[in-house]
């Protein structure tokens, strides 16, 4: 607990209304449930599944995760009201300048769990499971004893597994009874590792800059830990661990998309180049959008992808099996 008096943010002076407990819910945040749109898709290209999707399921599925993602998000801010008014951005948040009420709080967020997992039990066993599974990771990352959110690698690893079970979420609409690949639910927890990663070294970067690098530890107790060196390490070994993984996936499902890897590898590195910027928008994720050289980036792989998609090269099975050049000396 932080001390009162160390507090660098405001203090709450005014009762919360009806939309400051809206505003907690972080509606402006469902950008981040794009990545649920390639479980779909991909779904439909490999498993080809024989249960017709309606439009309703898609609707119910993606409902479902908004309302579960908020109540994460409503008891993220209430429980880290005091540690973000150390940060220069979100000491502006809501329950940091609000007083809100505790018990309106945790029926905000009971009724969200419970409106997201009754969608979710309407959508089938692993659907449903995968919900349970997001409902849990928010506690995990945010509530004591283990709050993951507080230990230095794990704070990551933690937030990102969000990635893989979104991507479960959009699988699970289309292909209720399967589960996608281990390879691409790697890639994509590997691939949000290093998003989360890049954004934890803009933050340390720009606060640092600003004159409040030993603010950091008070607004998160892992940046104890962290230096702009081994954050921007940490990222080089997410990239090229969810490359692996990548490689491994496309190698054995659909070979055609390897030649999507160099445009992949592109997007990582203009993300890994905004997080090197000053103000970068790779702290605020939700904000991605408003970098153009980001959003064509990943325009240009989604274009390749979908095209890959309909172009079949059988000549690629000979070059992936096992040859040796013989040398006659």
């Amino acid at each position: 607990m932080i001390d009162k008096a160390m507090t660098a943010g405001p203090i709450p002076t005014s009762r919360g209304r009806f939309r400051d407990y809206v505003a907690i819910a972080r509606l402006d945040h469902m950008t981040k449930h794009v990545f649920i749109l390639p479980g779909i898709i991909l779904a439909y290209v490999l498993v080809h599944p024989a249960v017709q999707t309606g439009p309703l399921t898609i609707l119910f599925g993606l409902l479902s995760a908004v309302a579960i993602a908020s109540a994460n998000y409503v008891i993220n801010e209430w429980l880290d009201r005091e540690f973000d008014a150390f940060h220069p951005l979100k000491c502006a948040r809501t329950a940091v300048h609000r007083s809100l009420s505790a018990p309106i709080i945790y029926t905000e967020y009971m009724l969200l769990v419970i409106v997201g997992l009754s969608l979710a039990m309407g959508l089938g066993t692993v659907f449903a499971w995968t919900a349970v599974g997001f409902v849990l990771s928010g506690i995990i990352y945010n509530v004591m004893p283990v709050r993951t959110k507080d230990r230095v690698y794990l704070d990551v690893l933690s937030e990102s597994v969000n990635n893989p079970i979104r991507l479960m979420l959009g699988w699970a609409m289309i292909a209720p009874y399967t589960i996608p690949p281990a390879s691409l639910l790697l890639t994509y927890w590997m691939g949000g590792a290093f998003l989360m990663a890049a954004k934890r070294l803009a933050e340390y970067r720009d606060i640092s800059a600003g004159g409040g690098a030993d603010l950091l530890p008070r607004y998160r107790r892992s940046f104890g830990r962290y230096t702009a060196e081994n954050l921007a390490v940490s990222c080089l070994l997410y990239a090229i661990l969810s490359a692996f993984f990548l490689a491994v996936f496309l190698i054995k499902y659909r070979q055609e998309y390897i030649f999507a890897l160099p445009l992949i590898a592109i997007l990582f590195a203009s993300y890994f180049w905004l997080a090197m910027l000053p103000g970068s928008v790779a702290a605020r994720p939700e904000r991605l959008f408003r970098s153009r050289r980001l959003m064509l980036a990943s325009l240009v792989v989604v274009a390749s992808l979908t095209a890959l998609t309909f172009i079949d090269m059988p000549f690629l099975n000979a070059l992936s099996a096992p040859s040796f050049l013989r040398v006659n000396l």
